[in-house]
């Protein structure tokens, strides 16, 4: 792979070929790519989807929304360090092309705002109860009218493929998605490849897979564009766009501190704990006069917390120019902060955050609510697209269809299509949007 492909600036539907020099400086085609996700209305509504804790009312607690400005901010930083030092290595990349240090800050900000754009209500257990609803509900009974990697792409619902079809589906008036360019989609794209095989090696790229089968041939045309290596002759997978890696980074680095943060100041983690845990990742880092002189838990978190954060920005992009070469060539197949020499620090805090937080009962909870939420809309749902698909549409199918949004076409053409316009119409539901929809199903007047 190079550089020159990997920045382009092409959009869907482009003819011309778009030049960085040639840019208005004020207003720079990456940057562009921030404005239209942060203005559409399927990145708002993360402001009401889980990050940690479901339908919580607590200010401390992040939701999708918080979280995905605070990956895209750290995502910047690391980018734009990134940049700097890729500009310093490969000069005709500024001198030739005109690029600069803030495009790959702009490009990992655009690519980290949008990355959990995809995630439907409730949180990854919201993933998995539209995998189950297809797997052990009632819709494994559509599996011998689907294709086999048709299918895998319901069994396994995969927030990240749902979030490419979000930034790329052609719609009324919106060919092409949101129209970001393609260096951008090129940094969403974590898992370039389809559902089937799973996990064919353990390469990080084969982790999980990153668009359903509908979105194949818009994957094939970025891919193609942007240069990326075809990793098999048997299955549509390529390595990853490098900057994918540092939109990775800046999600593992505020998983793993913020979530924590939540975790203390909820009181699911003791003061005690949590301080030696940040005080062992930042050692060496720390203003003793400055520290010792705050008073409270939030300001001695918060203190540590940005130390943290700084560390693990600085440890990425050092990785990242160490291994550059072979990112390039597809041979690095981890993620840059599996190999960091914070591995055990960061293992440490995850470890508690999983036992105290994500395992909490309040947090058990609200995600079996909200996997019954799930269910019911899927029941329900799944039935309507499979009736459109056989022309078999009741009266109470047509009161559904009128509730639901113009964007959503169900036809009589393909189940397959049906069936993923449904479940993203239920994915781009808030959490309380979910519960309210759930209650209207179930009789209960508002």
């Amino acid at each position: 792979m190079n550089w020159e492909q990997l920045l382009s600036l092409k959009r869907f539907g482009d003819t011309n070929k778009r030049l960085r020099k040639e840019q208005d400086e004020t207003r720079v085609g990456f940057e562009v790519d921030y404005d239209r996700i942060i203005f559409s209305s399927e990145f708002r509504s993360l402001q009401d989807k889980t990050q940690v804790v479901p339908l919580s009312k607590t200010d401390f607690v992040h939701t999708r929304l918080t979280h995905s400005l605070e990956v895209s901010v750290v995502g910047r930083s690391l980018g734009r360090k990134v940049g700097k030092l890729l500009l310093d290595k490969h000069p005709h990349l500024s001198r030739v092309h005109g690029y600069k240090i803030n495009d790959f800050g702009a490009i990992v900000a655009a690519a980290a705002l949008a990355h959990d754009i995809g995630n439907p209500p409730f949180g990854h257990s919201g993933e998995k109860a539209i995998g189950s609803y297809f797997t052990h509900g009632k819709g494994a009974e559509f599996k011998s009218m689907l294709s086999s990697k048709e299918y895998q792409d319901l069994c396994d619902f995969e927030g990240n493929a749902n979030g490419f079809k979000i930034l790329t589906e052609s719609r009324s008036g919106r060919a092409g998605g949101l129209r970001l360019s393609y260096a951008t989609l090129g940094a969403f794209m974590k898992y370039p490849k389809e559902s089937l095989p799973k996990k064919p090696t353990n390469h990080i790229v084969d982790k999980k897979y990153g668009f359903f089968q509908s979105e194949k041939n818009m994957f094939q045309d970025i891919a193609s564009e942007l240069g990326l290596i075809k990793r098999s002759d048997d299955h549509l997978s390529f390595d990853r766009h490098p900057l994918a890696y540092l939109v990775e980074a800046a999600d593992d680095i505020c998983y793993t501190i913020i979530d924590f943060e939540d975790g203390i100041n909820l009181g699911l983690i003791e003061e005690e704990y949590a301080l030696e845990y940040l005080i062992k990742l930042v050692k060496g880092k720390i203003i003793t006069n400055n520290y010792n002189a705050l008073k409270t838990t939030e300001d001695r978190v918060s203190y540590l917390r940005a130390l943290a954060i700084n560390t693990l920005i600085e440890e990425a992009a050092s990785i990242f120019m160490e291994n550059e070469a072979s990112i390039l060539s597809g041979n690095f197949g981890t993620a840059l902060l599996d190999v960091s020499q914070y591995k055990a620090q960061i293992k440490d805090i995850i470890d508690l955050s999983i036992k105290n937080v994500y395992r909490s009962k309040e947090v058990i909870n609200k995600e079996i609510a909200g996997y019954e939420i799930l269910n019911q809309l899927l029941n329900t749902h799944g039935e309507l697209a499979y009736n459109c698909y056989t022309d078999n549409i009741s009266h109470y199918d047509r009161l559904l269809l009128n509730l639901m949004p113009e964007s959503v076409n169900l036809g009589n053409t393909s189940l397959y299509s049906n069936l993923m316009a449904v479940c993203l119409y239920i994915s781009k539901l808030s959490d309380t949007n979910a519960l309210l929809l759930h209650q209207k199903l179930r009789g209960q007047i508002l």
